[in-house]
């Protein structure tokens, strides 16, 4: 079955590569309001992608801001249910002087299309579309159920998406979510993510007197906020980087043996990073390698400080405030509240006299992973093997998609993130690309992916 679906797909490679410069000239900017009207075509023009692809149950779903698109097919009698993830819309593309040719008016040179949104995220969004026409064309039929959530505000940071999950989570049930938002490891080189962090971000505010003080009348006698400030910041590690703050490593998941070993592939050259970084000696939380420092620790950073005089020369005064910004990323199992609190505990167990602390909360995202040895992911990592001759490295990410673990959260489902997207590839940036060798490997793998998930169904 499967070389009738890559036989289909290479007949099919013209016009689908055709498709998908049409959803690329669709300049979809979430975050620019004079782009709405581009929003609410490029949902249509999602929703007609699908139905054309033979889904069902089309819909354009308003929320509180860009709509969600939605289509299943739901006829795989006894096989699993996967939802798809992505999202439609894209980032701006300033500044347009740095673009070599416009980033929206797509063009293919030496096998990279280029424009924006290629590889993040219309690219490998559309993969999953052409796949379903493909089995549907060839044999009527798919080997899984599936389920579509397209998203507009992914470049916004999905504000309104959960909430929609949460409210429509019983239609969107399924056994397993994937998506294809993230990058391989490098050419020919498979990775899967299986790991994201959280965050906690809050503010500190440190308060003294009722205005600011002639620091020759007062200086001395009077608390200075930007000292008593400087004593809290220095509180938060101890001498070898570790968090000081009690209880803030209590629900943190240790690495295991197989995840440590699978660290050692992907590790970066430590003297390379501090060559790059013109620093002289790295530092962070002693027996950990860098990666595991930036990918599967916790970290309290202080991100600013400010308070008093900011303007050219001195002015000698005690400044009635001074106050910093926080973020702090979570690893699993941690809970971006339960730190807070902890965090606040240790405030106030500090001896601050003649100021009053707040700590106002802002951020929140709880961190996500799914273990490696999970069914699906045993499944996703065959069909990588089986596509690119090679087994996938496991990566976590230092950073934050707290979609993700919404989406495994409420719906209560592992989540697999197949990234086709290749290192270097400017999303976000100037001359965006996608590689189209990923084009024709990444239809390869799910199609494998999707096939060995029924597989599986029927040998449990």
């Amino acid at each position: 079955m499967i070389e009738t679906i890559k036989t289909y797909l290479e007949e099919q490679r013209d016009q689908h590569i055709e498709e998908l410069m049409q959803f690329l000239r669709i300049p979809s900017i979430s975050a620019v309001a004079e782009h709405q009207p581009d929003m609410k075509l490029c949902a249509e023009w999602t929703a007609d992608s699908l139905r054309k692809a033979g889904l069902e149950n089309i819909e354009i779903m308003p929320t509180g801001g860009h709509p969600v698109v939605y289509a299943d097919w739901l006829h795989a009698e006894g096989k699993p249910t996967v939802l798809i993830y992505g999202h439609y819309d894209v980032q701006p593309a300033d500044p347009m002087e740095l673009w070599d040719t416009p980033p929206f008016e797509p063009v293919i040179r030496d096998g990279k299309l280029y424009a924006r949104g290629s590889t993040d995220d219309k690219g490998q969004l559309l993969l999953y579309v052409k796949v379903v026409e493909a089995f549907l064309r060839t044999q009527g039929t798919l080997p899984v159920n599936v389920k579509f959530c397209i998203e507009g505000e992914e470049e916004i940071a999905s504000k309104n998406l959960p909430p929609f999950v949460e409210k429509y989570q019983d239609k969107l049930q399924a056994d397993a979510i994937t998506l294809s938002d993230t990058q391989m490891h490098g050419p020919g080189k498979p990775a899967l993510m299986y790991g994201l962090r959280g965050l906690a971000g809050f503010e500190i505010t440190i308060d003294g007197a009722n205005s600011d003080l002639h620091s020759g009348l007062f200086g001395g006698a009077v608390q200075n906020p930007i000292h008593a400030l400087t004593k809290l910041l220095s509180s938060f590690h101890d001498a070898d980087g570790r968090v000081a703050v009690e209880g803030f490593y209590d629900r943190v998941i240790e690495l295991s043996d197989k995840e440590r070993e699978a660290f050692k592939q992907v590790e970066p050259n430590e003297n390379k990073v501090r060559t790059d970084l013109n620093v002289d000696k790295l530092y962070g939380e002693k027996g950990f390698s860098f990666y595991e420092q930036t990918t599967s620790r916790p970290t309290l950073e202080i991100t600013s400080v400010s308070g008093g005089f900011q303007g050219e020369g001195i002015k000698p005064i005690i400044p009635n405030r001074a106050s910093a910004k926080i973020a702090c990323r979570l690893v699993a199992a941690q809970v971006p509240d339960e730190i807070m609190n902890a965090v606040e505990a240790h405030i106030h167990a500090q001896d601050l006299p003649g100021v009053k602390v707040t700590l106002d909360r802002q951020l929140r995202g709880n961190p996500f992973i799914t273990p490696i040895d999970e069914p699906v992911m045993v499944a996703a990592a065959e069909a990588f093997e089986d596509t690119y001759g090679a087994w996938p490295v496991y990566t976590r990410s230092g950073g934050s998609i707290p979609i993700v673990e919404v989406l495994g959260r409420v719906l209560d489902a592992p989540v697999v993130l197949l990234g086709f997207g290749l290192p270097g590839e400017n999303l976000h940036a100037p001359n965006e690309h996608f590689h189209l060798i990923n084009w024709e490997k990444g239809t390869e793998t799910i199609s494998r992916f999707w096939l060995k998930l029924a597989a599986r169904n029927e040998k449990a």
